[in-house]
């Protein structure tokens, strides 16, 4: 199965971790259900942190919505996003490992460019 940009660029562009698109898929599998934090915590034996902080980010890509109990659910802003959600799903259960390289590459920037301030150059 060859890999669309598009979908490679979504996930590059959309998921900070894998903890975020563990929690997309479980909101988009149960769509029609609101998740409190705490029951997602539970049910991706997650710590709090990395439950709001996945919770932040993707609701900041449009991908969820958060009502003012604090509960979540999937709600994506199209059509077309829900499309390369979708996309994303299939990826990540085909080949997880380049799901997981793209999704890592992104955050690994700001450490390479720190790690390469201190690279020896000949004169």
């Amino acid at each position: 199965m060859p890999v669309k940009q598009e979908t490679a660029s979504f996930i590059s562009s959309t998921f900070r971790s894998i903890w975020s698109l563990e929690l997309l898929g479980l909101l988009r599998r149960s769509r029609e259900s609101t998740w409190t934090p705490e029951q997602l915590v539970a049910a991706l034996r997650a710590s709090d942190l990395v439950v709001s902080q996945a919770m932040e980010s993707l609701l900041a890509a449009g991908l969820i919505v958060v009502d003012p109990g604090n509960a979540v659910r999937y709600q994506p802003v199209s059509d077309e996003v829900d499309r390369l959600v979708a996309a994303t799903e299939e990826l990540y259960r085909k080949k997880p490992d380049y799901v997981r390289r793209l999704v890592v590459s992104v955050g690994n920037h700001g450490i390479s460019s720190f790690a390469d301030a201190f690279k020896f150059r000949g004169d």
